[in-house]
């Protein structure tokens, strides 16, 4: 079985919608185990039980919100040798990928061993929100990925 964590932070509850959709399109599969976290719930001794990390964030100025980046240097911290991760923002505007490309560019640089499993998702909001409604099938099959990859 494949132990997947979905793990976001959310200002509007936007970033929390599409980490919802994630887990739901996730969910449908068999042979995946998929758990959904706030940031400020996350255990990191509890990481290393899980195959897949997805981090979700918003896209802030340009990029993560701090509090996920300063995640991302703690998982530096931990041994995640052999996992997995993923990555997804939401964005406004002409933000697309930009808070993904920072996140991904953290992770490779601070996280030794954790391998990455596809290019992210990056979703549009209208304004604060909400999520544009075109994008949701996006998120629910945002795990076609993995397996694609396999």
């Amino acid at each position: 079985m494949l132990k997947i964590i979905v793990i976001y932070e959310s200002r509007y509850g936007n970033t929390k919608r599409v980490a919802e959709l994630i887990i739901e399109g996730m969910n449908e599969i068999n042979e995946i185990e998929a758990s959904l976290k706030e940031i400020k719930e996350v255990d990191l001794k509890t990481l290393s039980d899980y195959d897949v990390i997805i981090i979700g964030s918003p896209n802030n100025m340009g990029g993560p919100t701090r509090g996920i980046k300063g995640f991302i240097d703690k998982l530096g911290k931990i041994e995640l040798e052999e996992k997995m991760f993923a990555v997804f923002d939401k964005y406004i505007g002409k933000d697309f990928k930009k808070a993904l490309k920072k996140m991904k560019k953290q992770i490779n640089k601070r996280v030794s061993g954790l391998k990455q499993l596809t290019d992210g998702l990056s979703i549009k909001v209208q304004g604060i929100g909400p999520i544009v409604e075109s994008k949701f099938i996006k998120c629910k099959e945002f795990e076609k990925k993995y397996n694609d990859s396999n």
